[in-house]
Parts: C-alpha cells; sequence; structure tokens
C-alpha cells in the first residue's frame, strides 16, 4: 500500500518538479533564467481555462501569476509533509525488534521511489512535450488522488501515534535553563543553589540509570536543574544533535547526484545518441539508465541480503545501516573519478571530431546509482531506527534535507569554482560550449572533496 502511494506521489512530483522549467518557460513565457529560479488542482485550472494564462509572448498579469504562485508553493508545501511522514508512518507499522525486516522495507520503499521516477522520466516527459501540460496536470491531480484514496483504504487498520508537539520547541526548552545554569554558580543565595543542585544530580542519576543515554552532548543534561525539563526531554534532544554529523556527511553524495540532472545531461547532449539510423536517444531520457540501476540494484541488494541472512543465525555487519551509507560514499568518490575520466576521453574525441558514444556515461550512473542506493536507503532506516518514538518523522526528513542541501551545494561549488578558476586563466564551467570548458576539473575537484568527505564520515560514524 505505502509502496503504490509513494510511487504515485513520486510520479507527480519528478514529472513536474524536474521539467516545470519547460512550462514556465513555454506556457508562462518566463524568460530562461526566470523559468530556472509546485496545489495541483489550481496549475491544473490554469492550464485549463486561458484567461489564467498569458497571452503569447506575454508575461503572466498579476493575478495570473498569483494562481501560478499559490499553486506552486501549495503543491511543494504538500510534497515536503508526504516526504517527510510517508516512511515513517510505513514503517510505524512494522516490528522494529526485525532489523531485516526494517531493513527491506525502507529498500522498497527506496524501489517505489524511483519507480515514480522512472515512470515520470518516460511517459510523463513524453506527455508534456506531444500532448501538452494540461494533459499532464490532469493525470497527477488523477494519480494523486488515486493514491489518496489507496492510503485512506488502511485508516482502520493503521497504528497511531498521538500528536506529542513540535520536537523543535521542546528541543529550545532544553536550551534554555542552560544559561542559568551558568548564572546559577555565581547566586547570592547558596542555599538556594545547593537544592536545586542536589534535584538536579538525583535526576541525573535515574536518567543514567533508566535509560540508554547517549555518551555525546552531556552538556544538555546541565538543563535538567530547571524541573520543568524531564529526561525524556533531554535525551530527545541529545540523540537528535548525534544525528547531525552523520547527516551533514551525506551531503557532499548528493551534491553529485545533482550531476546526473545538470552536467551530465549535457555531456549527452553532445555525445553519439543513436542507437540505429533511425532512432536518437533523447535527452530527458539520458536519466532512465541511473534510474533503471537502481532499481536492478536495490533487487540484487535484497536477494542477496535475503541469501546470505538465511545462512547466518544473525544479520551480517555490511548490512548496518552505517556501513552502509559508508560503502555508498566510497562508490561517489569513485564515481566522480570514473567521470573525470570519461569527460576527458570525451573532450579529446570531440578534439578529433569524434563523438563519443553516450553509453560512456553508463559507468558514472552505474557507481552513481548504487551509491544512490546505498546512501540513501541507509540513511532512511538510520535516523528512523537511531531517532526517539516522538521524532521519528523529523529524523527521517533528515534524508530529503541532505538531498535538497546537496543540490544547492551543487550550484554553490559551481559558481566558487567558476569565480576561483577564473582567476587562474580561465573558468572551469564558464561557457556554453562544453568542448571549450573543463568539467574533467570540476569532476576531479568533486571526487577530492569526497574523499575528504567520507574520511570525515569515518570519524563519526566510530564515535557514534
Amino acid at each position: 500500500m505505502f509502496a503504490v502511494v509513494e510511487i504515485l506521489e513520486n510520479i507527480v512530483f519528478v514529472a513536474n518538479a524536474t521539467n516545470f522549467v519547460m512550462y514556465f518557460k513555454g506556457s508562462m513565457h518566463y524568460s530562461v533564467a526566470e523559468s530556472s529560479n509546485m496545489g495541483l488542482i489550481m496549475l491544473t485550472v490554469q492550464a485549463q481555462y486561458k484567461q489564467f494564462q498569458p497571452a503569447t509572448g506575454r508575461r503572466p498579469s498579476n493575478s495570473q501569476a498569483v494562481v501560478l504562485y499559490t499553486g506552486l508553493y501549495a503543491m511543494a508545501a504538500g510534497v515536503g509533509g508526504v516526504k517527510a511522514s510517508l516512511q515513517a508512518h510505513g514503517a510505524d507499522q512494522l516490528d522494529h525488534t526485525n532489523q531485516r525486516l526494517m531493513t527491506g522495507f525502507f529498500n522498497w520503499f527506496f524501489f517505489s521511489l524511483c519507480t515514480g521516477c522512472l515512470i515520470a522520466a518516460t511517459v510523463m516527459f513524453w506527455v508534456e512535450e506531444n500532448k501538452g501540460w494540461k494533459w499532464s496536470f490532469i493525470i497527477s491531480v488523477v494519480a494523486l488522488s488515486f493514491a489518496l484514496c489507496i492510503f485512506a483504504i488502511g485508516f482502520p487498520f493503521y497504528r497511531y501515534k498521538h500528536p506529542s508537539g513540535s520536537p523543535l520547541t521542546r528541543m529550545l526548552k532544553v536550551r534554555k535553563p542552560l544559561a542559568y545554569y551558568k548564572l546559577i554558580f555565581i547566586a547570592n543565595d547558596l542555599s538556594i543553589y545547593v537544592l536545586q543542585y542536589i534535584s538536579f544530580l538525583h535526576q541525573l542519576h535515574l536518567l543514567h540509570s533508566q535509560t540508554h543515554t547517549h555518551k555525546k552532548c552531556r552538556f544538555l543534561e546541565r538543563a535538567m536543574i530547571d524541573d520543568r525539563v524531564s529526561s525524556a526531554e533531554v535525551e530527545e534532544s541529545k540523540t537528535f544533535l548525534g544525528l547531525l554529523p552523520i547527516f551533514a556527511s551525506t551531503i557532499m553524495m548528493n551534491c553529485c547526484l545533482a550531476q546526473l540532472q545538470t552536467f551530465s545531461i549535457h555531456q549527452g547532449n553532445t555525445m553519439n545518441r543513436n542507437l540505429n539510423h533511425n532512432f536518437e536517444i533523447p535527452t530527458p531520457s539520458l536519466l532512465v539508465f541511473p534510474l533503471v540501476i537502481i532499481l536492478l540494484s536495490v533487487a540484487l541488494y535484497e536477494s542477496f541480503a535475503a541469501i546470505f541472512v538465511k545462512k547466518r543465525s544473525s544479520e551480517s555487519n555490511m548490512f548496518q545501516p552505517l556501513k552502509r551509507i559508508g560503502m555508498g560514499l566510497v562508490l561517489a568518490s569513485a564515481s566522480m573519478a570514473v567521470a573525470a575520466v570519461v569527460e576527458s576521453k570525451r573532450r579529446e574525441a570531440a578534439e578529433n571530431a569524434v563523438a563519443l558514444s553516450v553509453f560512456w556515461l553508463g559507468w558514472q550512473y552505474l557507481l552513481l546509482g548504487i551509491s544512490d542506493m546505498l546512501t540513501l536507503g541507509g540513511m532512511l532506516e538510520f535516523f528512523y531506527s537511531e531517532a526517539p518514538d516522538s521524532m521519528r518523522s523529523t529524523c527521517t526528513a533528515l534524508s530529503w534535507c541532505s538531498n535538497s542541501m546537496g543540490y544547492f551545494l551543487s550550484s554553490v561549488l559551481v559558481s566558487v569554482t567558476n569565480s576561483v578558476s577564473g582567476k587562474f586563466g580561465g573558468e572551469w564551467l564558464g561557457g556554453n560550449d562544453l568542448n571549450q570548458n573543463r568539467l574533467d576539473l570540476f569532476y576531479t575537484l568533486l571526487c577530492v572533496l569526497n574523499v575528504l568527505n567520507f574520511l570525515n564520515y569515518l570519524y563519526w560514524a566510530k564515535r557514534f
């Protein structure tokens, strides 16, 4: 059930988010720069009726722009809520003591996510290019309505958790008494201080004796000097802060993933995409290659894990989330090294008026696809399993935050790289002609940064 809902949701998300620049440019008549910088029903209505659309060659009016951007932001908020909650809610239905079951759930959830991406990159892109955006929006509304119905069927059977307030509010509550803790040492009334400190020591003893507390962030325990702060709230804050170094260590891998939708597509445009004399692979369909690789890698990983676990009485360490994330980060570094070599060969062939086959990109797609499967699947499981019960949705959402921040970091790195390289002879990524750029050097830089990031990850993973 959750797999079907995720497939339908991600079809809509990817079909609109990835190719939406063409809607801004072709239907709304914004410039290329503005098009590059999602409630779906409002967008569908706007695409159906001429009065909500600008005249040919003209920008939208203020009222038309309001409809457009209200629909965009409503859709973005909805997608954010689904991404943060759906997999956590699905995992809540399972037996948390069965690690193999939990690992399998997150693997197949990721498989469903990529299946949605694959359908969007083929069927939905074809609809948008050949039948128009109004049909794409109609299909999207139908798909999401179907997903909502499927999800609603399970309402009588789901395990529910009662809302307990925002975990961010509780963390702020823990943080406030720390300043007071410092000031209390210089309090004039020593008797009050002694009584409060004895109470604090008693609560600290209970925390260590009754809970499995993290060794990190012990300074937060001082917040319990305030009677309004419970040991559970302190433990919750410590757990979340302890996850942040692991989260930060995965951002660089997602920066590499962003290259699949940017520079790798530009590379494909300059390469030989002919399968035969009658068919040329469309540029947007190049995303199909890494998606197919990811789907195959999930199926192979699950098959291998099932066979291996049957032969052993316990789960092997290689299937632990932290080990899995580490393997993914190593493959991300390797993929950038391979990408640098392939780009060097492509430029060399182009200088001799030869177009290298687009299938040479398959090597970097292979490594980065498997890397994405290992890293993101491991992150989903790790953040969920380590999070307190009251913070599982919040902590699982860190996986998607890492993905978003990786794409943002990719843009920053491109700008910084151009700024620095421009001072030493010429921008690596400054021109429109890829043959005149030095994308191979940029890939090499990403490889080096990923190696350093992996060493940073090892440091934090060993301390966790």
